[in-house]
């Protein structure tokens, strides 16, 4: 049956009408790499850096071997209250006393399933320590790694509900890739141990295990059960936070990060930031604000030095509130 002219009209219409403009408005979103950002000063000095430091002629052209950028991961990268590893290590102290009904009323165990901060604190070095050998140490690199991927598997937010693996900012997953598809290497560096985010840095971020600097315990390779394996020790080799960054980034990059990010909350981003701008040459700081209460948690740190640094250094305050659209990468 011939289609009449009135029909084709309106088929042309719906097409033309409809269809074309939905995939001009898909094109114009796949053109944005930040969606999730809202436009204004912040997404546009990330953008104006990143096209600077790769257009050809540009005074601040970087080649692509220095296009190095560095996050901090908790508060960064995704959500820190609660730290997911201090969450592992909970979990890990709750599975030891139903083992030994004793530990609950031992220090520093107690102190952790009560979720007395105060008291963990005042042990100190030593308490921590403790804590480390019962959780994190005294056993093979296999066996812990295999006990982290467990815990990500089944634990969940006590808040939110969500696995934490959800819990990455959606934001900040899509600068991750526009900086990766403008060249740059996307690097890790946080206070969190380097072996627990290497379990999960490559399937959350896109970063691979290589590309991830942490605290670290220190390890032996030895005989144990007639098998050659790495032996996790109760001692730290290097804590990773606050002026022992820039060291871990020195000892496994060996060039100095042109993009850094890390967030508000205890001043342990301030030295990584700070350090990129002594390089010769253009650099970038970002600072995440956690300043949404709503979608997220409020916060900062009492003595505002990280905001301080930030202004005096000229660095990039992200405000969550206003400079995110949507902030996690699940669905709380």
């Amino acid at each position: 049956m011939p289609v009449g002219r009135q029909a084709l009209f309106v088929v042309l219409w719906l097409v033309l009408g409809l269809a074309f403009p939905a995939t001009a408005r898909a094109q114009a979103a796949q053109a944005d790499p930040l969606p999730s950002w809202s436009d204004g000063p912040v997404k546009q000095a990330i953008v104006g850096f990143v096209s600077r430091v790769t257009t050809q002629g540009s005074p601040d052209f970087l080649p692509v071997e220095e296009r190095v950028a560095v996050f901090d991961n908790d508060g960064t990268l995704w959500q820190e209250k609660p730290a997911v590893q201090g969450a592992f290590l909970a979990e890990r102290v709750r599975a030891l006393a139903d083992k030994d009904p004793s530990l609950r009323k031992k220090q520093p165990y107690k102190a952790v399933l009560e979720g007395d901060l105060d008291t963990l604190m005042e042990g100190g070095e030593k308490a921590l320590m403790e804590l480390l050998a019962a959780t994190h140490a005294n056993m093979t690199q296999e066996q812990f790694l295999a006990d982290v991927r467990e815990f990500l598997k089944t634990a969940r937010h006590p808040k939110l509900g969500v696995p934490y693996t959800q819990l990455a900012y959606q934001p900040m997953l899509e600068l991750l890739q526009y900086l990766r598809d403008n060249g740059f290497q996307t690097w890790i560096s946080s206070g969190g141990g380097i072996d627990f985010m290497r379990v999960f840095s490559e399937e959350v971020y896109g970063i691979a295990p290589q590309q991830v600097i942490g605290s670290s315990l220190a390890e032996k390779y030895e005989e144990r059960g007639g098998r050659q394996v790495l032996w996790r020790e109760p001692r730290v080799d290097h804590l990773n936070d606050k002026e022992g960054k820039p060291v871990g980034n020195d000892l496994h990059i060996g060039r100095s990060p042109v993009f850094v990010a890390g967030n508000v909350r205890s001043g342990g981003d301030i030295a990584m930031l700070g350090a990129s701008q002594e390089r010769r040459g253009p650099s970038f700081q970002l600072l995440i604000h956690h300043d949404d209460a709503a979608r997220e948690f409020a916060y900062e740190e009492k003595d505002g030095a990280s905001l301080r640094a930030a202004k005096e250094g000229g660095w990039t305050v992200v405000s969550m509130r206003d400079d995110w659209k949507t902030v996690f990468s699940g669905t709380p």
